[in-house]
């Protein structure tokens, strides 16, 4: 098939890597994506009303593709804040405490629990969670509060998030970008993801334990109680219910959520259905849970709560809407905004660019997955970890074209390496959730976390080049 570059090509193109420049320098990139839709819009249509109109009808249909995204997280989030004022994370939370006898086990017990916590309610809401339950019982079995934070943030903002196999806000983005369905980026995604979280989290155990044994990590005094005031103004304390109605509540919300496990499986959902399904499970769990806590005032508190979830999902994604909305305008999303513009023959502007690509580059398959995994980790420098996933499925597009296959696992690596660079566990100011939550440095933290991730990037990518 011979395409035809012209201008709007080019000019596409050049936004892309303006885009990466301005994330290397660690700016933020809404202004470069915003004039980039201005200047594809009136290359295409010649006309400058139409141009401005077209920069507001892309956030329209970014966020109209992100809502359920957007949602899901409020929800969730919403929920979590209140198990955590009503105690009720500390009921779910306690059965564990019983198997952290030793700092190893503290290590991997903690993790494992961050992880599969964090599938359900994403690492932030998990972090506190689990941090003010957790955190004194590993430090009373010899587990240092760095050692706390690397086994949370790794299993939590790595492992979890890169995957986000529930609720399913990465791979939303990043198949939307790609041009093909969440269930793809999943299905690729699991054996990167196992991968990536084995090499990482059993490095940083290694070298963790090493410093430990070298007496290089020790266990101060205040460690034990750095919490406590914290947690006496806490609203949870404040506002109690019974013990025996908390474990009722506790068993209730694990019997819903592996219903709506057993349900996915059995029916098969996937992507948008499924989130549904868990939005709905979290809504019904999160009003229930607010009447019998706040009574006469559960009506209004209701409320309250969904306005906190409202602001944290619109925060997180803030950043992402802009972004989402230019590399939308490289697939057919350019047609619904500045209506059928696009050159004669042409298939989106990523899809052409990948089709002169692979006709002119001897392009293979270890370039382009050495090239997704630094595509990820560079759009993973501005902290979010999620605002620049969109350009790594875009460029998983164009490489999968230019090679003729593997569009999903470059896809997944892509997500994998931004979420991990980004998502929390190597930006200083993107893991100061966890490093506040243990009374860590968050410096400390992503240098420590540094040589793990880096050595589970590299292994990552060479058993994606293996997959493709």
């Amino acid at each position: 098939m011979n395409i035809n570059l012209n201008i709007l090509h080019w000019v596409y193109l050049l936004f892309i890597l303006f885009i990466v420049g301005t994330m290397v320098r660690k700016r933020d990139t809404t202004l470069v994506c915003l004039i980039g839709v201005f200047m594809l819009g009136l290359l295409a249509t010649g006309s400058l009303s139409q141009s401005v109109i077209g920069v507001f009808s892309s956030l329209i249909y970014a966020i109209k593709e992100l809502m359920g995204t957007i949602l899901i997280i409020s929800i969730v989030y919403a929920m979590s804040q209140v198990l955590q004022d009503t105690g009720i994370n500390e009921v779910m939370i306690s059965p564990f405490t019983k198997f952290i006898k030793t700092p190893t086990l503290a290590y991997w017990v903690i993790g494992i629990l961050m992880m599969l916590i964090s599938l359900f309610f994403w690492p932030s809401p998990a972090t506190a969670l689990m941090g003010a339950v957790l955190l004194p019982v590993a430090i009373k079995v010899g587990l240092p509060p760095i050692g706390v934070a690397i086994a949370m943030n790794l299993f939590g903002h790595g492992i979890a998030l890169s995957s986000d196999l529930v609720i399913q806000g990465a791979p939303k983005l990043t198949a939307d970008a790609a041009g093909i369905p969440v269930a793809d980026v999943i299905s690729a995604s699991i054996p990167l993801v196992l991968v990536m979280g084995f090499v990482t989290t059993l490095t940083a155990f290694l070298f963790l334990r090493h410093d430990m044994k070298k007496g290089l990590l020790k266990i101060k005094a205040g460690d034990f109680d750095s919490n406590s005031e914290d947690q006496s103004n806490n609203k949870s304390f404040k506002r109690i219910l019974s013990t025996n109605i908390k474990r009722i509540l506790a068993i209730l919300i694990f019997i819903l959520f592996t219903i709506d496990i057993i349900v996915m499986v059995l029916a098969n959902l996937q992507g948008g259905d499924a989130t549904a399904l868990i939005g709905g499970t979290s809504i019904f769990i999160f009003t229930l849970i607010t009447l019998l806590a706040y009574k006469n005032e559960g009506l209004e508190e209701i409320t309250e709560y969904l306005i906190k979830g409202l602001q944290f999902g619109f925060k997180v994604f803030a950043p992402v809407i802009p972004i989402a909305a230019f590399f939308y305008m490289g697939d057919m999303g350019f047609v619904s905004v500045f209506g059928n513009v696009l050159p004669e023959g042409s298939t989106g502007l990523v899809n052409d660019l990948g089709v002169v690509l692979a006709q002119t580059v001897p392009l293979n398959k270890a370039i382009a997955s050495i090239t997704l995994t630094i595509v990820g980790t560079i759009t993973g420098l501005d902290g979010s970890g999620f605002s620049g996933i969109s350009l790594a499925g875009s460029v998983a597009k164009l490489f999968a074209t230019a090679i003729g296959s593997g569009i999903d696992t470059l896809t997944a690596l892509g997500q994998i390496a931004a979420i991990w660079v980004g998502g929390g566990t190597l930006v200083p100011w993107a893991i100061i959730p966890v490093a506040a939550i243990c009374d860590v440095s968050p410096f400390e933290l992503a240098r420590r976390n540094l040589v793990p991730v880096v050595i589970g990037l590299v292994v990552t990518t060479i058993v994606a080049i293996f997959l493709l």
